[in-house]
């Protein structure tokens, strides 16, 4: 890669208690790509993830965004950089259940005072991008799991973020949604520059992105992409 990373994590240590996360964990991420961060259940990859995005603050190490450092944030701004500028997709979508599918992926846009007429318009154009437009006005109780991660990928991008944290977002799918949901995704996230970092278990969904990372006992481990 050329120039300068977007995201940088630099010798990370988390521990919860006495059972270490992370023992020295880095990683760098550049602007419009796309990283699989593999491993074993436990093996610290969803808390590296988590550090990435400033959810968790490591116990040493650097976290930097674009030249910032996130651990000397103060917990606002962190907040607010991940309204604005990160998008996140979860396993089970999280989505609110209260409210429709466009009020949902509307809902970042509303965070930062868009007014509702024009948030709605802007995120009733995500849906269709992620081919689920016909399901706007349904709650997502009433909509399939496969249609409900493609409501929960058109919140993570409807604010055009730089870094898109995806948390094994097939989890909870069949492979032919599995597919479709990181096909979209992947797509939308080149289409608009922004970098996927990306946890999952399954080397399906690995082979989307543009870099393997494994992580194993809290450390990470680089794999150069032979195709």
């Amino acid at each position: 890669m050329t120039g300068s990373p977007l995201l940088v994590a630099a010798d990370l240590h988390k521990s919860y208690g006495p059972t270490p996360a992370l023992e020295g964990a880095s990683l760098a991420v550049w602007a419009g790509e796309v990283v699989a961060i593999m491993g074993p259940s436990g093996s610290g990859k969803s808390t590296l993830l988590h550090c990435l995005a400033g959810i968790v603050v490591p116990d040493s190490g650097q976290v930097r965004y674009d030249g910032r450092e996130l651990s000397g944030m103060p917990d606002a701004a962190r907040s607010a950089l991940r309204r604005t500028r990160f998008g996140f997709v979860f396993q089970f979508g999280q989505l609110v259940p209260e409210l429709t599918c466009v009020e949902n992926v509307a809902l970042p846009l509303r965070l930062e005072r868009v007014p509702r007429r024009e948030a709605e318009r802007r995120a009733a154009q995500w849906l269709d991008r992620l081919e689920v437009g016909d399901v706007a006005g349904k709650r997502p109780g009433e909509v399939s799991g496969g249609q409900g991660q493609r409501v929960a990928v058109a919140r993570a991008l409807v604010t055009t973020p730089q870094v898109v944290f995806a948390d094994e977002p097939t989890g909870a799918l069949d492979s032919l949604n599995g597919e479709r949901v990181m096909r979209l995704l992947t797509a939308a996230a080149r289409e608009t520059g922004a970098a996927v970092v990306l946890v999952t278990h399954e080397p399906r969904v690995a082979g989307y992105s543009d870099r393997e990372v494994v992580v194993r006992d809290g450390r990470t481990r680089d794999l150069e992409r032979t195709w």
